[in-house]
């Protein structure tokens, strides 16, 4: 960096580097992105921190990104719906109690705009309020430990005294639900129940979705229930698109090395060897079928080894990999982590 930094300073068009003659762009630039404190990456050295000027960032105003969104998504009455949403969040990371699991950031907000955007269009003569509640409340609920649920219900309700919010009818979907836990040779808990449903919902606004709890919880058997249930639905021609067959594949990302699951150059041949999770990704990246495909995850999750995932569960939906290649995945794929 130091090399490359003094070429520019001298303006020349050419410049030693590594031993190599190269030409040196003047138009060239590098940024980097700090994250004090970040379990995932490790402190610049100082003395080259010092070659760098830095730029503070501010947090944004997530009240007119919320307006903006709810206008673009068709709603009226966003400059209040906004105002309610920011508070909305405010109140609840400050009233709820502290998981590491929660998240009142700026993606958890965008997923809950996307979600009400679905469920305006899906319903048109609804109440704006009352469509704009239930997103929040699907969206936010399924990750809400039960002693926070009651908190949660009462900032709702405060900050939308007059209206009532009635519950979805899940109709085939339940009924198959209930089919399968008899085919699985299960009990017809309803707590199960209303868990499989939460991770349907979750499924259809998150591309990336994390299964939480302890060893003997039921969150194996929860997502395999899901994945019969919306295979069957497919099968028996159900006319709501978002029931597809699922193609499921399961890893365990901590059973192998960095270089075994995402890809490694080969130190001797130099050749670049796709690891067990690019592999997969990349098979059902270039799929063409309607196909529902879910990758999971099934181990310990740590900074290591998730760190290569941060475009993947962003916007982007990109996985990029050591060699420069970027693999662009489908919508109907999702990434489940079983921890």
């Amino acid at each position: 960096m130091l090399t490359i930094r003094e070429g520019l300073l001298r303006g020349v068009p050419n410049f030693l580097f590594e031993g190599k003659d190269i030409p040196l762009k003047p138009d060239l630039g590098v940024h980097i992105t700090m994250n004090p404190g970040y379990a995932g990456r490790t402190e610049l050295p100082d003395n080259l921190k010092v070659l760098f000027r830095p730029v503070a960032m501010m947090i944004p105003s997530y009240g007119l990104i919320a307006e903006i969104m709810l206008f673009a998504e068709g709603f009226g009455n966003t400059k209040t719906l906004s105002k309610k949403m920011v508070m909305l969040y405010k109140l609840s990371s400050e009233q709820l109690s502290q998981q590491d699991h929660y998240d009142f950031g700026m993606r958890a907000v965008k997923s809950v705009l996307v979600m009400a955007g679905t469920l305006k269009r899906a319903n048109p003569t609804l109440n704006e309020d009352a469509v704009f509640i239930r997103a929040m409340r699907d969206s936010n609920v399924p990750k809400f430990l039960k002693d926070d649920l009651p908190l949660f219900a009462a900032i709702i309700q405060d900050l939308f005294p007059t209206v009532e919010i009635t519950d979805p009818d899940y109709g085939e979907l339940l009924t198959q639900i209930e089919e399968t836990i008899d085919i699985f040779k299960l009990q017809r808990h309803q707590v199960f129940i209303l868990k499989t449903i939460q991770l349907f919902e979750t499924f259809n606004v998150r591309f990336g979705v994390m299964l939480v709890g302890p060893t003997g919880a039921g969150k194996t058997i929860c997502y395999k229930v899901l994945e019969h249930v919306m295979t069957s639905l497919r099968i028996k021609g159900s006319k709501d698109d978002r029931f597809q067959l699922v193609k499921k594949i399961i890893l365990n990302p901590k059973a192998i090395s960095m270089g075994e699951l995402y890809g490694e150059v080969n130190a001797i041949s130099q050749e670049w060897h796709d690891g067990l999770a690019s592999k997969l990704m990349r098979a059902a990246a270039i799929e063409t079928s309607e196909d529902k495909s879910w990758i999971v995850f099934d181990g310990p999750v740590d900074a290591i080894w998730i760190e290569n995932m941060n475009t993947v569960l962003d916007d982007n939906m990109t996985l990029c990999l050591a060699n420069g290649q970027r693999i662009k995945l489908r919508i109907p794929m999702r990434i489940l982590f079983e921890v």
